[in-house]
C-alpha cells in the first residue's frame, strides 16, 4: 500500500466507556482468518451459527476483498 498514509486522529471510532480498554487492531491477515473461522461455524450450523453469520457479515463489510 505504497503512498497510503493512515492518520488515526482522522478516524471516528465508536464511543466507548472511559474505563474500558480498547483492543489493538487486527492485521488484515488476522481479519481474514477470523472471517474464515466465522464462516465455517455459520455453515456447520448449531447454536452459534446465527451469531457467527452476523459477525462474518459485519467483518466482511469492513475489510477489503481478498480477491
Amino acid at each position: 500500500m505504497d503512498g497510503y498514509d493512515l492518520d488515526l486522529d482522522d478516524i471516528d471510532f465508536a464511543p466507548v466507556e472511559h474505563d474500558v480498554e480498547r483492543l489493538r487492531l487486527l492485521t488484515l491477515d488476522e481479519a481474514y482468518d477470523l472471517l474464515n473461522v466465522l464462516r465455517r461455524v455459520a455453515q456447520e450450523g448449531g447454536s452459534a451459527a446465527g451469531e457467527a453469520d452476523r459477525l462474518a457479515r459485519e467483518i466482511g463489510a469492513r475489510i477489503p476483498s481478498a480477491d
